[in-house]
């Protein structure tokens, strides 16, 4: 039941961050000025940290998505469903924390 709560949680996070992102990338066309001010406004450690919340439900969606089309497509996805959700969330761990390390490091650090 939670990875089905996660699966649209995320889907709903990832659906607000995409109208947020056509809605300041359309600033361009109306305004180059408030596009830069509005892409200099996300560049701050709060941002950065909102950036990497963004990947790890975009990460979770996308690989709890292949379990949930491996659970209605194979003969055999419903009995292993479970062992596929442990698959995804360790999937989810090591990409997440090789790119939350990457970035953090980057968008705090500087280098």
């Amino acid at each position: 039941m939670w990875s089905w709560v996660g699966h649209r949680i995320t889907g709903v996070v990832i659906f607000f961050f995409l109208l947020v992102h056509v809605l300041d990338t359309s600033l361009v066309r109306v305004s180059p000025e408030a596009y830069t001010a509005v892409i200099g406004a996300y560049k701050n450690p709060l941002m950065a940290l909102g950036e990497t919340g963004l990947v790890a439900a975009i990460i979770f969606h996308a690989f709890n998505g292949l379990r949930v089309i491996a659970v209605d497509f194979w003969k055999k996805g419903a009995k292993y469903q479970r062992q596929m959700l442990w698959v995804v969330l360790a999937l989810w761990l090591v990409t997440f924390a090789g790119f939350a390390i990457r970035h953090l490091s980057l968008a705090l650090g500087g280098h």
